[in-house]
């Protein structure tokens, strides 16, 4: 199944969902694996190291440092990996309401880390968009 790439479809059937947990993001040495017992909802490996986005609960068990204590919220429509302008119009709706967002694209989903406290606002602002 092919995903949407039409930007007016995309936006009214975003059907944006607050998921459960708080999510945080943390760095190891690009040479070195992730301790034992993480589930990373995330890995990225880049130059200086290796992103590794997993619960707060499991950083803190682990003893690893941490960043960006957020919520994950999913646009649940089916976007294509070439759509274009989408992530761009909700980053951009975030920022005029001075939240910040990190957004993950998957196969079939983007998904946009908030922070914690400022989760049910951005969920609002997308549901807005989206004129639900």
């Amino acid at each position: 199944m092919t995903g949407e790439r039409d930007l007016g479809a995309l936006l009214r059937d975003m059907k944006p969902e607050l998921r459960p947990g708080v999510f945080v993001f943390c760095s190891i040495p690009a040479n070195e694996p992730a301790p034992a017992g993480l589930r990373p909802l995330l890995t990225f490996r880049e130059q200086e190291g290796m992103t590794l986005v997993i619960l707060r609960e499991e950083a803190e068990a682990a003893r690893l440092r941490y960043t960006f204590p957020s919520r994950l919220i999913t646009l649940t429509v089916h976007s294509a990996l070439d759509a274009v302008g989408f992530l761009a119009v909700i980053t951009a709706g975030l920022a005029d309401a001075g939240i910040s967002v990190n957004a993950v694209s998957a196969f079939h989903h983007d998904h946009l880390f908030v922070p914690v406290d400022r989760a049910d606002e951005a969920l609002a602002v997308l549901q807005e968009m989206s004129g639900v």
